[in-house]
């Protein structure tokens, strides 16, 4: 972890911080000292004088209003719709939710003399690339509303960047797995609570295609760095690693011990062959290098799943 400079984290805004990524995040920033603001539509109990819990739409000018405020050191904006399917049903509240906010968040940054700007971004902004590796200087061509929104959203860190000198770092995270997302419908905890009810898995196709899982704790080490370091521009936070659907399902067997029988399924329409990314730049821009194995990784989350069901790990 980066060493704690307290100095330069009075007041950290975090939107989205009841998330999955949010709630790590700001309990990383309150290990440092930071006074942090959390804007979310979920409510936040807390009995730490550290944080202000804001409950409210980012699309009310009193919330985004409550939570900017002078003497904010910077904004960490995790809030967004991000999911593709919902994005493809619903792109006027996709656009609404993700370019509109970010722009009148840029804004307040830009009244209130905010010096940094970090925003959570995806690669799904380069659209479907096959087998290549995906690199911060790809064209942006997305084929979903999501990812075209998230494109805009980095057009527009960049333009007030250079216009009004905000230190605005757009993060493009891979898949994030880790403890405390249980609750979410992406391929890990669908493993993992196959896993605890001895049931099997649908895989897309023959499984082959190939996804980069990024550990939590090195998205919120990545968060950090581009924090510190003030740094403006792209970069990609991933595990520098991909798997295969057929790989990780092994891997997964080897953490809980379970047979996780496997049914193929025909492919949706989209299905992309793979993400494959390059993290080297990240490590020249802001210094980011990835130390989670995939193993070790899923081994803390069977473990939180584990907890979180009520059961014990064996020894």
């Amino acid at each position: 972890m980066v060493a704690p400079s307290a100095s330069d984290l009075t007041r950290v805004v975090v939107t989205g911080g009841c998330g999955f990524i949010g709630r790590a995040v700001v309990a990383a920033f309150r290990e440092r000292g930071a006074r942090v603001t959390v804007v979310d539509r979920e409510p936040l109990v807390t009995e730490d004088d550290g944080i202000t819990a804001i409950e409210g739409d980012l699309a009310d000018p009193d919330v985004r209003e409550a939570a900017v405020v002078p003497g904010t050191d910077g904004i960490v904006h995790l809030a967004a719709l991000t999911s593709v399917l919902r994005s493809v049903e619903l792109p006027a509240s996709t656009y609404s939710e993700n370019v509109a906010t970010t722009q009148e968040l840029l804004e307040l940054a830009r009244i209130h003399d905010v010096p940094r700007f970090v925003l959570a971004s995806t690669n799904a902004v380069v659209g479907d690339v096959g087998t290549s590796t995906i690199t911060e200087d790809m064209p942006l061509r997305p084929l979903t509303p999501y990812g075209a929104t998230k494109a805009a959203c980095e057009m527009l860190l960049s333009g007030y960047s250079g216009a009004y000198g905000i230190a605005a770092s757009a993060l493009r995270f891979t898949n994030v797995y880790g403890p405390g997302m249980s609750h979410k419908d992406s391929f890990v905890p669908r493993l993992m609570r196959a896993a605890l009810n001895g049931t099997g898995v649908r895989v897309y196709g023959d499984g082959l295609q190939c996804r980069d899982l990024v550990n939590l704790d090195d998205i919120v080490h990545g968060i950090l760095l581009a924090w510190d370091s003030r740094y403006s521009g792209r970069a990609i936070l991933g595990s520098g690693r991909s798997v295969s659907v057929l790989e990780l399902i092994e891997t997964v067997r080897a953490v809980t011990g379970a047979p996780l029988p496997v049914e193929h399924v025909p492919a949706p329409k989209g299905e992309m062959p793979a993400v494959v990314v390059d993290v080297s730049r990240s490590a020249q821009t802001i210094g980011y290098r990835p130390s989670v194995e995939l193993g070790e990784g899923l081994t803390r989350v069977w473990k939180y799943f584990l907890e979180h069901e009520g059961r014990t790990v064996s020894e």
